[in-house]
């Protein structure tokens, strides 16, 4: 039995509290020990826990916005520059990841850039202690060409989450995390496309996606 509509956005709804619970929630700690605080020392680092959580929080939200939302402040193409924009404030603004980014196209079709952007979030949340994340994409002829390679002193990829990028989960017992990688394979296959994932033996996190570039 596939997963209907209503199942997938209560799948995505949790992930998506689930990312945002922390850094909210350090606002609100923030907010509350900043009230009971006098000491000026004090006070200036609950001011500045206060923006590194707000700063998390919004760069989550444009994220997610991008990724998983309609994106109604685009048209059918979407400046690649936004997508890059959107990795980097999830993953290189806290210093724990570097991105090497090599994508050709200035522009590329929502329906790409949301397959890039599951892809790549899927990959740094695989380098559990950091590392290097490699985003290229070109497209040839008709077909948008995407490459996601993560490499760290530690990698792990839910075997959930392997199995739902290639189609071979139990849609209805997906659990919440691996919504990004059911709507990656689902965004691959409704573009007539595929996802191809490295072996787990190697030491290296590999994708490989295609998708119709309209």
């Amino acid at each position: 039995m596939a997963m209907d509509a209503v199942e997938f956005g209560s799948l995505l709804c949790s992930r998506l509290c689930h990312d945002l619970l922390s850094p909210i929630g350090a606002l609100n700690n923030g907010i509350e020990l900043l009230a009971d605080e006098h000491d000026p020392a004090m006070r200036a680092q609950c001011l500045e826990l206060l923006a590194d959580s707000a700063r998390a929080s919004a760069n989550k939200l444009k994220f997610f916005r991008l990724a998983f939302g309609a994106a109604g402040g685009f048209g059918d193409q979407v400046a690649t520059s936004e997508a890059k924009a959107a990795i980097e404030g999830i993953f290189v603004s806290g210093g724990r990841v570097e991105l090497d980014w090599s994508v050709a196209e200035e522009t590329l079709s929502k329906s790409a850039i949301k397959l890039l952007l599951n892809l790549a979030l899927i990959a740094g949340d695989a380098l559990v202690r950091g590392g290097r994340l490699e985003v290229g994409a070109e497209t040839i002829g008709g077909t948008t060409e995407i490459v996601i390679k993560g490499q760290g002193s530690r990698i792990i990829l839910d075997p959930e989450l392997r199995a739902a990028l290639l189609g071979e989960a139990d849609e209805p017992t997906l659990a919440p995390r691996a919504a990004a990688a059911w709507m990656a394979h689902k965004l691959a296959s409704d573009g007539g496309g595929s996802i191809q994932a490295s072996d787990p033996s190697e030491p290296f996190l590999l994708f490989g996606a295609t998708i119709a570039a309209s």
